[in-house]
């Protein structure tokens, strides 16, 4: 039976025009510095963010790390959201690896942090207390894409307290696609920025972490410290490449199948929240184990949750969606 994957869309998988791409690479040694396929990687997209220079890495959550690192020394704290995946999911590295202090907070329903808010836990310059040097935030947080006056907001507010601010921009690109603008909009108010290339975009492999000459130098003394220094990288860094080449407007068709499956969803009576991406949250209280077997039986995978997340992707296709919708639909009928 086909797979119909929705838990996320990092289980993408490369396309054969991805798979030629990455075997027709130049290579080198990228720790001397010496992977052609890797420099321009960095540097693609670092330019396209408007930003200085970049530093490929295997993960997310090391892009994430790096970042943190980078901005904040053994003390310092970075303010934060509650369900934030720099806070929440990456096992809690900033406090283990780099001695860095999170001062969580709650977010508001749109996946911003109130500035007031953040305003109100930031340390006074007082030794009883951890330094507060940065504001994290994430875009796209849950889906929710945050409005560009929102960042304008936040560069503001962080420069006006003597504060660094990272974005964790797993999904930038569905915001960018969201918002119809130039990812340059969105990352112009950071001081880092941070890019996955195995979700959407559907690369195997790797992300970028974006910032000034000055931060990136040290967050690759950082990434060699904490293992994430790579040979011939560039076989990887080539499907990157590719996808920003021909990954990045289709991302609009996962939103625009997402918008299908909530639209329909919402007709059979479920309780969905507001479509905006690639992401339908369903609330299935206890119905959600239930419904995940139910699912697994028809090959459609999800993963369980009281608030159920379904993701799109590029191997979620029109048809997938009429499963999906089929199965919901037969769920509520028994």
């Amino acid at each position: 039976m086909p797979v119909i994957d929705l838990r996320s869309d990092t289980v993408t998988q490369p396309t054969a025009a991805m798979r030629e791409a990455m075997m027709g690479a130049p290579l080198g040694d990228d720790v001397y510095g010496e992977d052609p396929t890797v420099t321009r990687l960095e540097q693609t997209l670092a330019a396209r963010l408007g930003l200085a220079a970049g530093l490929f890495v295997p993960s997310g959550t090391m892009s994430n790390l790096l970042g943190l690192m980078a901005h904040c020394e053994r003390g310092d704290e970075y303010i934060v959201g509650q369900l934030s995946h720099t806070y929440k999911y990456e096992g809690g590295g900033a406090a283990v690896l780099g001695s860095i202090q999170p001062q969580p907070i709650e977010m508001e329903a749109d996946g911003s942090l109130d500035l007031e808010r953040v305003a109100s836990v930031i340390k006074p310059d007082d030794f009883h207390f951890a330094r507060t040097r940065l504001l994290a935030l994430e875009n796209t947080m849950h889906g929710k894409v945050l409005p560009l006056d929102y960042l304008a907001a936040a560069h503001d507010f962080t420069r006006a307290r003597g504060l660094a601010l990272h974005l964790d921009g797993a999904r930038l690109f569905n915001a960018v696609i969201k918002l119809g603008c130039d990812p340059k909009d969105i990352c112009r108010y950071f001081d880092s920025v941070s890019v996955c290339l195995s979700k959407g975009l559907g690369a195997p492999v790797g992300s970028v972490l974006c910032g000034s000459e000055a931060l990136i130098a040290k967050a690759r003394r950082w990434r060699k410290m904490v293992g994430g220094g790579m040979r011939q990288a560039g076989v990887l860094a080539a499907a990157g490449l590719y996808a920003l080449d021909h990954h990045v407007q289709r991302l609009g068709d996962d939103h625009a199948r997402a918008a299908r499956i909530g639209e329909a969803l919402v007709d059979l009576g479920y309780e969905v929240e507001l479509v905006q991406t690639n992401m339908v949250y369903v609330r299935m209280d206890d119905r959600a184990d239930a419904f995940k077997a139910f699912c697994a039986e028809r090959g459609i995978l999800i993963s369980a949750a009281s608030r159920l997340r379904l993701v799109t992707h590029l191997d979620v296709l029109d048809e997938h969606v009429d499963a999906v919708v089929e199965a919901f639909a037969a769920f509520a009928r028994r």
